[in-house]
């Protein structure tokens, strides 16, 4: 049997074979595309027409109406309450359940500041089921005399004392977190926090409770409150090393404090060594060595004060003559550059 597709083939039997071959959506004929189009035409307007009856039926079905705040429910509410919550679907009484917004109900719920993550969904015929995830605080904020809670993103959350009591919270107060900063600023301080608490309790011996106080004014340095008998040492951590810095304190402050009594601030931002800095009146600053040791000829005296007495090696300028000597070792950029210290030159 010839083959319809041989060059020699008869071109009018060739022709016949392709139009059979044409397939049922592509008439050849004019009528047929006619007939065609209006079907397609016909199909559709049937479909929109059922569409908007369906609609029509959903909106006025009074089965998919929510009522009322009954018809809200809501999971993993603790500190945040439906008191809270209701007012973001006030608008959604009285609407039928598949026109409410959820993406932006969900949006609103976040806003409220103990919600970190909130879901919403409909629940057939009447229903919105919302989940909600809080917020962790991390530790206490100062802001005056009031205190609140701050979770590891900067948000600020507010609870009162008796609820906090009930929570036995034990956090460190943090301050330097301020409700008027942006909040990219705030989450980057307590990055720094979370960073310091992490580095101190990686060994399992939980050294951050130790901890009274932290101000992260200066993101790159933490300033720790330590307590110490009777008094508070602050501590200068700077931005990392916050493990080996506070061991390094713990090794030396009984002796650092038996030789200055009037001791306030030690500031462990350097390479290999300390300063020690005296409270106001003492009138000293002490640099020592990493081993602990005071360096020689390294005391700076301020004011008419006489300071603590140091110990062998370690020579102590007259009032008169105060004597401030350059640092062999600076501290990183950016920290407390105006700050005066003493070192061997």
């Amino acid at each position: 049997m010839p083959d319809p597709d041989d060059d020699d083939y008869p071109y009018p039997v060739r022709q016949r074979f392709e139009e059979a071959r044409s397939p049922w959506w592509r008439p050849t004929t004019k009528w047929g595309r006619i007939f065609f189009g209006l079907g397609i035409l016909t199909v559709a307007g049937v479909l929109v027409t059922a569409g908007y009856i369906f609609k029509t039926y959903l909106e006025r079905d009074p089965r998919f109406r929510i009522n009322g705040g009954g018809n809200i429910q809501a999971a993993g509410l603790t500190e945040v309450t439906r008191a809270n919550i209701l007012p973001v679907f006030g608008e959604d009484i009285g609407r039928n359940i598949f026109f409410v917004p959820l993406s932006q109900r969900r949006k609103q719920l976040e806003n409220i500041p103990w919600v970190e993550k909130a879901t919403v969904m409909r629940l057939l015929p009447d229903q919105l089921r919302i989940s909600v995830v809080e917020r962790t605080p991390v530790a206490f904020v100062r802001h005056g005399q009031q205190i609140g809670l701050v979770d590891a993103n900067g948000v600020l959350l507010s609870m009162s004392a008796g609820s906090m009591t009930k929570h036995h919270y034990s956090f460190p107060v943090v301050t330097g977190i301020d409700g008027g900063d942006p909040l990219p600023s705030r989450k980057a301080r307590m990055a720094v926090y979370g960073r310091l608490v992490a580095d101190l309790d990686s060994n399992g011996q939980h050294l951050s409770e130790q901890i009274s106080e932290i101000d992260l004014t200066d993101p790159e340095d933490a300033r720790v409150l330590m307590p110490e008998q009777g008094t508070d040492i602050l501590v200068h951590f700077g931005d990392d090393q916050f493990l080996a810095r506070y061991q390094r304190y713990k090794a030396h402050i009984a002796e650092w404090r038996q030789q200055y009594p009037k001791l306030a601030s030690v500031d462990l931002r350097y390479e290999q060594q300390v300063v020690l800095e005296m409270a106001p009146g003492a009138g000293a600053t002490q640099t020592t060595a990493d081993d602990g040791k005071p360096i020689g000829n390294a005391t700076e005296v301020a004011g008419n004060a006489t300071p603590a007495k140091p110990s062998a090696g370690v020579k102590a300028e007259p009032a008169s003559k105060a004597a401030v000597h350059k640092a062999p070792v600076k501290p990183k950029p950016g920290k407390d550059k105006n700050k005066k210290h003493a070192a061997v030159a």
